[in-house]
């Protein structure tokens, strides 16, 4: 288990976590502003995994394109606990993008965002908008 506890990050053009091993990834106590991905799982690595990336009590603040972003593929799964949206009234950010990977290095295709119940979890008492 891989796991970020405080910190932050401010105007990162793309990614400001990339996961690409296996296993799971706990973000905790992280402040993210003027970004593009907060967490992205590998999304055309040579070798892929089955990735568990849980967000947790985080501080998003816009502009942003999307706070995680997954290979449902592969099996990855992704949690937003106690996420609070700044500044992002439109509702813009994406908050759980899937993806599907590949191993061949292409750019990985997206195939929907947000909550499904099964690679994206989490409920709208999850994330506020402030």
């Amino acid at each position: 288990m891989y796991t970020v506890y405080g910190g932050g990050a401010r105007n990162a053009d793309d990614k400001v976590l990339q996961f690409n091993g296996a296993g799971k990834l706990v973000v905790s106590k992280f402040q993210v502003e003027n970004f593009g991905k907060l967490v992205r799982s590998c999304g055309n690595c040579s070798t892929q995994y089955k990735r568990t990336i849980i967000i947790n009590d985080v501080d998003v603040t816009a502009p942003g394109k999307s706070i995680v972003g997954i290979n449902s593929n592969y099996g990855d799964t992704a949690a937003l606990r106690k996420v609070r949206i700044h500044g992002d009234s439109g509702k813009k950010i994406k908050t759980c993008t899937r993806f599907e990977g590949n191993s061949s290095g292409k750019e990985p295709k997206e195939l929907g965002t947000g909550p499904d119940g099964t690679a994206c979890r989490f409920s709208s008492s999850d994330l506020t908008y402030q």
